[in-house]
């Protein structure tokens, strides 16, 4: 049969990190690409034992439906965390549980995006994020990183120039793919622009506690007197990101159209996960489960800059994070990194090639994405060297 496809889907084209995955999953390759967290830090004993309690002693609220804005105990964890720890508790806001902060994403752009309508992300930005703004047939701007967040003068002028902008898309805390980390001030001068331009906010903030170094800088959502930022989260970084738990943190009436939404998409988060996550931070010193993070990501990312400035051609910059889990190269030069990866995984080393995460994905870029999280430390040495050999065959 030949399908006629929609036309919402008809231009869109997968993620190339899920194809890269699909290499990663031989031992043979080393994979600098994927955003996994270290497999050596999931809490599965710990899991297991409540997992197998929670099904012997609450099976049926284990296994049977939810409510669609999730589970009434972890909601209030996830609302008593991001007050503690971000500052976030605006009297007219809700919170929903989501499966994986990507799906308060796309409810947010399912509620709010017309066919036609703009959407400003920064460039570069993440896929997940910018493949959803397509999927509902918006119009992507992209405006420019700088190592500060993104370029305000770009961004005012995108504002003035296009009246149909409903949404600002920002990673602003160790953004992916970049790792950079907004300052407080751009943060302030965001927030003002949004405001008078009547354009809301989603802050997408996955990374947010895995700072191993420098100091916190407050969210974009602790500034909101005008319900004009929807905050996304997870623990999919944080504990485990096969349990597709997330949460969404909006104005009331935003979530409560975005329930709608999600009724549509799954009814409900699923609710053994959600029990899951619940139990473990009830039982747990998530914080400082949350330190080894820090310090395991800490030293691997020291360990592949090092090897970055060891073995990388001189012209090749890259950016300095100061959390999350990836850093952001650029070859500077008039380079098609796509061609490049192909070459690379000849030599078993993937990553991620710089046009994935720009709003027009057909331009060759010169800039690429490497992740040091999920690796060895043996990996990521020995990565990066071969790496290092093949750029050079190129510089």
């Amino acid at each position: 049969m030949n399908f006629c496809f929609s036309d919402r889907m008809s231009e869109m084209k997968g993620s190339a990190i899920r194809e890269i995955f699909k290499l990663a999953g031989d031992p043979a390759v080393i994979s600098l690409a994927g955003g996994n967290p270290a497999p050596e830090l999931f809490p599965n004993k710990e899991l297991a034992a409540i997992a197998a309690k929670l099904l012997e002693e609450k099976p049926v609220l284990s296994l049977q439906y939810g409510v669609t804005e999730g589970y009434a105990p972890l909601r209030e964890q996830a609302k008593a965390r991001i007050r503690e720890k971000e500052g976030i508790d605006g009297e007219n806001d809700e919170l929903i549980i989501t499966s994986g902060g990507q799906q308060g994403i796309e409810l947010i752009a399912k509620c709010l995006v017309n066919e036609g309508d703009a959407v400003i992300v920064e460039e570069p930005s993440f896929i997940g994020a910018t493949n959803a703004f397509r999927s509902f047939g918006a119009k992507l701007i992209g405006v420019g990183l700088e190592n500060d967040g993104i370029d305000l003068d770009k961004l005012e002028k995108a504002l003035d120039e296009n009246k149909n902008v409903r949404i600002m898309y920002l990673i602003p805390t160790f953004q992916n793919p970049a790792g950079t980390t907004t300052s407080l001030e751009k943060r302030k001068a965001i927030y003002a622009l949004a405001k008078k331009h009547s354009v809301l906010i989603i802050e997408d903030n996955p990374y947010g506690e895995l700072r191993f170094a420098g100091e916190h800088v407050p969210t974009i959502k602790s500034m909101d007197t005008d319900g004009i930022v929807a905050y996304c989260g997870s623990f999919s970084k944080i504990i485990s990101p096969g349990l597709r738990v997330g949460f969404l943190c909006a104005p009331k009436e935003l979530v409560a159209k975005a329930v709608v939404a999600k009724q549509v998409s799954d009814v409900h988060t699923a609710m053994l996960p959600q029990l899951l996550v619940s139990e473990f931070m009830k039982r747990y010193d998530i914080d400082s489960f949350i330190k080894k993070n820090r310090e395991l990501y800490g030293k691997k990312c020291a360990l592949m800059l090092e090897g970055i400035e060891a073995c990388f051609p001189g012209q090749v910059t890259h950016t300095t994070p100061q959390g999350g889990l990836f850093v952001w190269c650029d070859m500077n030069g008039d380079f098609d990194t796509a061609e490049i990866a192909k070459a690379a995984v000849k030599k078993n080393v993937v990553f991620v090639p710089g046009s994935t995460f720009m709003a027009d994905m057909s331009k060759p870029r010169s800039t690429f994405r490497l992740n040091y999280s999920s690796m060895s430390d043996e990996k990521i040495t020995k990565g990066v060297e071969i790496l290092g050999k093949v750029l050079k065959e190129y510089v």
